[in-house]
């Protein structure tokens, strides 16, 4: 069955983890007394900037900047539709700076970048689908931000309200699986939603692939799908079984070091959508 899934090449930006670590608290996982392996993290980095281009991926990279440890998250910092760029304005006042850098390598990479006015973070709580923008609200990004995002793209937001602070990023607890008109899916982890949005959830994806505590836990739902290849924590062993039980090919990429700031793969992986 995997054969029937067919892969898109897709555009990555990411930032070099060089100047990582956890030096404040803005989200559960986040204990600044914890000590931060940077080499290990640049190890870990590095393998899935290989997994993505062993697989056909283009990859480009920001500089990153000294006193932003959390720029290595470059999914919070914008969301890009159709080559148009909605940017972020982060939550907690220690990540505002970063917006300033990657507008800047937008804008030099030749696109308009949309300042919001509201709390918005990226593709931290965007989700494109290819049909709509699925838009986590809860612990991060506002409403408001939702209905700003949908003026500027013009496409359909659904909101969904985040209830668990440790999933306080809707790219925690989902991933988009075929963003194709004809395929779209997705696999999420129920309990992170509230009972409202675990219906509209239900109604739209009736065949979406659904993750356990402990794949949640292990950020196996910040995952990266292509369509058929999904890069993934090889912590969430029962995720992987049942995504390869629908026909994808799990490509297990360990980001551990970075979850103890709360982050995973998807959480450095930007998609520049052209």
């Amino acid at each position: 069955m995997s054969d029937s899934r067919v892969p898109r090449r897709r555009r990555y930006l990411v930032c070099e983890p060089r100047h990582f670590a956890v030096q404040y608290a803005i989200n559960p996982w986040m204990q600044p007394d914890v000590r931060v392996d940077v080499d290990l993290a640049q190890e870990q980095w590095q393998a899935l900037i290989s997994a993505y281009r062993t697989h056909g991926h283009a990859v480009d990279t920001v500089e990153p900047a000294p006193g932003l440890p959390d720029m290595v998250f470059a999914a919070n910092s914008a969301v890009v539709v159709d080559g148009r760029v909605f940017g972020s304005l982060f939550h907690a006042p220690e990540r505002r700076p970063e917006s300033t850098h990657y507008d800047m390598w937008f804008k030099t990479a030749g696109f308009d970048v949309h300042r919001p006015e509201a709390v918005c973070e990226g593709e931290g709580d965007l989700v494109w689908t290819g049909r709509y923008m699925l838009a986590g609200t809860g612990f991060r990004t506002t409403r408001e931000a939702h209905r700003e995002v949908q003026e500027f793209f013009g496409h359909p937001v659904i909101s969904l309200t985040l209830v668990d602070p440790r999933f306080y990023h809707l790219d925690t607890a989902l991933f988009v699986l075929d963003d194709s008109a004809d395929g779209n899916n997705v696999s999420y982890y129920p309990e992170a939603f509230s009972p409202g949005s675990r219906e509209v959830l239900a109604r739209l994806y009736p065949d979406a692939v659904l993750a356990t505590l402990d794949d949640a836990l292990a950020f196996g739902l910040n995952s990266v799908s292509d369509g058929r290849h999904v890069f993934i924590a090889p912590q969430a062993e029962s995720l992987a079984a049942s995504l390869a039980d629908r026909g994808y090919v799990p490509v297990p990429v360990d980001l551990s070091e970075f979850r103890k700031a709360g982050g995973g793969i998807k959480c450095c992986t930007q998609e520049i959508r052209s």
